[in-house]
């Protein structure tokens, strides 16, 4: 019983722990599931230096209710600028500051211009709650 019992708070423990967005390998990995899915692709332009990427990285993209949304309905990349990773040349041109934080159609259009700088969990997610409604909008009667 108490064997049980102590393994039942583990899980619990560590189910907590886990929940972590599943980013994509790459910006032209998550285009591909984005396209299969049909789903937004959350794409992030950071730099470890970046001390509002290093925020937002460790809040606001660590809670729960963000997570979930994100791994339910979006793709998410990050492109990381000091690690040379790609970054398609009209988003690098179009991101003026860090992080910039794109919503990027399954077609590779924007649907927005990016998002820049670090932003608070409940500001991010009203941002997903207007991302959502727009795709949704958009691809009403299509399939």
């Amino acid at each position: 019983m108490i064997k049980k019992f102590t393994l039942t708070i583990l899980l619990l423990i560590s189910s907590l722990f886990a929940s972590e967005v599943n980013w994509a390998k790459d910006y032209q990995a998550g285009l591909n599931k984005a396209q299969k899915e049909n789903k937004m692709m959350l794409f992030i332009i950071s730099r470890d230096s970046c001390k509002y990427c290093v925020i937002l990285k460790n809040t606001t993209l660590k809670n729960s209710k963000i997570v979930k949304a994100l791994n339910k309905n979006f793709i998410s990349v990050t492109a990381w600028i000091n690690e040379n990773d790609y970054i398609p040349m009209d988003l690098r041109q179009n991101t003026p500051g860090l992080p910039g934080i794109w919503f990027i159609q399954p077609s590779g259009e924007p649907m927005f211009q990016p998002i820049m700088g670090y932003l608070e969990e409940d500001k991010f997610l009203e941002a997903l709650a207007i991302v959502q409604e727009e795709f949704k909008k958009q691809n009403k009667g299509k399939k």
